[in-house]
């Protein structure tokens, strides 16, 4: 029997239930629908979904930086004043999308932002690191490894996520304006370095930006010079460095160059942005272009330079017209605009880093004068005349032993802290020096600066001042400072810098310098005292002039902030100079086969300058090919001042029992040498691997530079085995007709040598058939 109450009871149960369920499906159903509409959020598994959900609006911002506001207090770059004040640019954030804006910062020599910030306190300095010129001529990569880690860190602890670093383009010629910022004349040299700078930075996960890619080896019109190079130069000398980089590094970001190559802006070049550097070379991240560099947009979108930085709006208004007429597919766009967000999934910001604004400067301090020390060259030791004893007594002349340029000018320089002198220096290490004639010229340092006009733009040019002429032909005086001071210091300084290459008179001695080293070294060799130059340069400069009227010659480059200490740490022995040359220093710049075309020629003489950089249209030929530096001085038995890879020590080194491990090449070969400390005080030595090829159908340089290793700190009478190893690609050369890499049959030698010129041990192997290696 059925209970009518209880039915009547269940069949409104069942009512409520089928209403409660209706809206909730309706419910879910709305919001599901709801949930669709709602726009993705940047994450690796929702990239394509982001990408998709871009407007073309969007996409256009994405692929051009936020832009560049010239103001009355100089450059204030994107977003960058309300994020790091004084980086360098800054990416469009698209919020709706959760892609964040990512904060771009120079320099090779270190984290380059504005010091100070308005109402605020605090201070936000950053370690001025040495010049590469000066990390280079360490030769160990394991160290600059060390100093990109610790550049990485302050980039990551100032909330930065991309430093526009390193630098590594070719030194071709003496005068060339960043040639302080890049680091050899040699590509192998230059690319083991940078990739050692990149993996450094890399590690403490933020990116680096590999730059300028390529030929960027003119200041000189940089914006409009075509350098017109061979297609054999341009892979062996000028392309090398950045594939080593690239290949054993993969850094996040490679900045474009100003100019053209071959008649084609390389922003704009499909064939070097996509053919080499993505499909021949495997490169996965972004190209950016440097800041303001090409001409065209939309060329630039489909050549693969997938960020125009700083960014303009007509790059943006052009990119959205070639979308919206066909002339740009949006696939690229797509294309370029994942490339930037996967970069972005990496970054610190991203991840919401809270970076802390203090970075350990002290540490990092010690570290730049490690480095320094590793790095100075000793270019000469006449009757050992360094290291000077305890208790030695000095008379110092030249301006830039009170004044002394730590780093170069522009995209390169570094707000630190502070910076120590070569007197602060002396001073530390309670050595006497000669006091008035110190004050003497930190007064006239002083009135020339008073009469300077003040710039807020980190590019000026620096201008040298005029030396202290009285004190270095006032014999009473210099007769004086012989009788009390057992030796004489003199410093000649040049400064270095980014928008204008150097000029020939930069490169050679003043009068008032020669001047200044005639009379010193006169007076003070006469009664039997040492006469010791510091070069505080950031280039090359003349010496073969002067060069036999002192005793010793002291290359400390731009040494960074603690330059005074490693430089007094050198002086006595405190720590022994390992630094070897990255360049040959020739007997003068008409030496150099690019003398006579460089910087190149202005096309149509009429023409007015264009852009912001007052650029005109001109060319440069590099008739030299591959015959830059050591390869051209060799190669022609031409006499030079000082060698590639020369570099003294307080001790001596010897090479015995060089092995290889085959005498027939097959896949690889690997030489082993021993080196033993043979003098009296512990050291470093700078093993160099040179190779020479049979001479066929491509002519060879004499020797080439193909391996080196640095020796751990030798005591008297160690010894140790450096190994070191050759591939199939070291052999190589680039044959243009062919469009191979190329090692031909014959005999080779190995030479394990101290520098170019100063073979130690060779050993001999054969190549039975020729070996070719796809680009």
């Amino acid at each position: 029997m059925i209970d009518n109450k209880r039915f009547k009871q269940c069949k409104i149960s069942k009512t409520y239930l089928l209403i409660a369920s209706l809206v909730t499906a309706s419910t879910l159903t709305a919001f599901q629908t709801n949930a669709m509409s709602s726009p993705p959020k940047l994450s690796p598994e929702k990239l394509d979904e982001v990408i998709n959900a871009l407007t073309i609006e969007e996409k256009a911002k994405l692929v051009r930086g936020t832009g560049m506001d010239i103001g009355d207090n100089g450059p204030a770059v994107g977003a960058t004043k309300d994020k790091v004040p004084g980086a360098a640019g800054t990416t469009y954030s698209i919020e709706r999308l959760g892609i964040p804006s990512i904060v771009l910062a120079d320099g090779p020599a270190g984290v380059r932002i504005s010091p100070t910030r308005d109402n605020d306190k605090k201070t936000y300095h950053a370690t001025a690191f040495p010049i590469a010129n000066l990390l280079s001529s360490t030769w160990d990569p394991q160290l600059i490894e060390r100093v990109g880690q610790a550049i990485g860190n302050e980039t990551k602890e100032y909330g930065i996520d991309v430093m526009l670093a390193p630098a590594l383009n070719i030194h071709r010629y003496a005068l060339g304006g960043r040639n302080f910022e890049y680091y050899s004349e040699d590509p192998l040299l230059s690319g083991k370095i940078a990739a050692a700078m990149v993996n450094g930075i890399q590690s403490q996960g933020v990116g680096t930006s590999l730059k300028h890619f390529v030929a960027n080896n003119h200041e000189w019109n940089r914006n409009a010079i075509d350098v017109k190079v061979d297609e054999r130069a341009f892979r062996e000398i000028y392309l090398r460095g950045f594939e080593i980089a690239v290949k054993e590094s993969s850094p996040w970001t490679i900045m474009s160059s100003y100019n053209k190559v071959n008649g084609e802006f390389t922003s704009e070049s499909s064939r070097l942005l996509t053919d080499i550097l993505r499909e021949q070379w495997g490169f996965k991240g972004i190209v950016m272009t440097d800041w303001f560099g090409g001409t065209d947009a939309v060329k630039q979108m489909q050549a693969g330079n997938d960020l125009l930085m700083p960014g303009r709006g007509d790059q943006e208004a052009a990119i959205i017209n070639a979308v919206s007429s066909g002339e740009l597919d949006e696939k690229i766009i797509d294309r370029n605009v994942r490339n930037i967000l996967n970069t972005v999934l990496k970054s610190p910001t991203f991840h919401q880093y809270e970076y802390s604004d203090k970075p350990n400067l002290k540490e990092h301090a010690k570290l730049a004068q490690i480095t320094a020390e590793e790095g100075m060259v000793l270019l000469k030791n006449q009757n050992n005349a360094l290291p000077f004893t305890s208790g030695v007594s000095l008379s110092v002349y030249g301006n830039h032993s009170f004044d002394v340029m730590i780093g170069g000018t522009g995209s390169g320089d570094v707000n630190e802290a502070y910076s120590v002198s070569l007197e602060d220096g002396l001073k530390a290490a309670s050595i006497e020096y000669q006091k008035g004639l110190a004050d003497a010229y930190k007064a006239h340092i002083k009135v020339e600066d008073a009469k300077r006009p003040i710039s807020k733009s980190p590019f000026a040019e620096y201008l040298p001042k005029p030396p202290l002429n009285e004190l270095t032909i006032d014999h009473k005086q210099l007769a004086a400072s012989v009788e009390k001071y057992d030796a004489a210091l003199i410093t000649i300084g040049r400064s270095s810098g980014e928008f204008v290459d150097r000029k020939q008179s930069d490169y050679y001695l003043t009068q008032p310098e020669k001047d200044m080293i005639d009379s010193v070294s006169t007076a003070f060799r006469k009664a039997g005292k040492p006469v010791v130059v510091i070069l505080n340069v950031g280039g090359l400069i003349e010496t073969a002039s002067w060069e036999n009227k002192v005793d010793a010659i002291l290359l400390a480059h731009q040494p960074g902030q603690e330059a005074g200490n490693a430089i007094t740490n050198i002086l006595l022995g405190k720590a022994n100079p390992s630094g070897k040359l990255t360049d040959t220093w020739p007997i003068d710049l008409v030496d150099f086969p690019a003398h006579e075309g460089f910087p190149g020629k202005v096309l149509d003489p009429n023409a007015k300058p264009q852009g912001m950089m007052g650029s005109t249209a001109s060319e440069v030929i590099y008739d030299d090919s591959i015959w830059v530096g050591y390869r051209y001085f060799n190669t022609k038995d031409k006499a030079v001042a000082y060698p590639f890879g020369h570099g003294l020590s307080y001790t001596n080194f010897a090479y015995t029992n060089i092995q290889l491990n085959s005498t027939e090449f097959t896949d690889s070969i690997t030489a082993q040498v021993t080196v033993k400390n043979t003098g009296k005080v512990a050291g470093k030595e700078v093993v160099q691997l040179y190779l020479s090829a049979p001479q066929q159908q491509l002519i060879k340089p004499q020797e080439e530079l193909r391996a080196f290793a640095k020796t751990k700190l030798l005591q008297p009478g160690e010894t140790q085995v450096i190994s070191l190893k050759l591939t199939s690609r070291d052999l190589t050369s680039f044959d243009e007709k062919r469009n191979l890499w190329i090692a031909e049959p014959g005999e080779y030698v190995v030479k394990a040598s101290t520098s170019s010129r100063v073979i130690l041990q060779s050993a001999k192997f054969s190549v039975n058939n020729e070996i070719s290696i796809q680009p």
